[in-house]
């Protein structure tokens, strides 16, 4: 019996030529092209004070044009990454899911 062809999800390009959005790949957030590198991380490193050559240095896979992209369309939509970071604070996540955080560094869920 022939194997069915797997489904796979549509990727959207952006105006950004390194950054995509693939229905369950990130989230669905946007993305560099060939990785699991959301914008998101990249914009994280970038406010922390990292340069784009240390974030490429960092995942070599990408490269450094694909780095200024992510931090290009970080600067075009800041407000839409901005609450992409703000959201996936672990304070926003535990919230969202009813969790805690112990001292210890195990995370609890409330009895349902």
């Amino acid at each position: 019996m022939p194997q069915a062809a797997a489904i796979q999800p549509e990727t959207t390009p952006t105006e950004h030529p390194h950054i995509v959005r693939t229905e369950g790949v990130c989230g669905g957030s946007p993305r560099i092209r060939g990785s699991r590198i959301s914008v998101r991380t990249v914009a994280e490193l970038h406010l922390a004070g990292e340069s784009a050559q240390e974030v490429a240095d960092t995942y070599p896979h990408v490269g450094l044009a694909a780095v200024h992209d992510a931090i290009s369309y970080y600067l075009d939509h800041r407000d839409q990454i901005d609450a992409e970071i703000e959201g996936n604070r672990i304070e926003n996540v535990l919230e969202d899911h009813g969790a805690t955080l112990g001292e210890d560094g195990v995370i609890r869920f409330a009895a349902s």
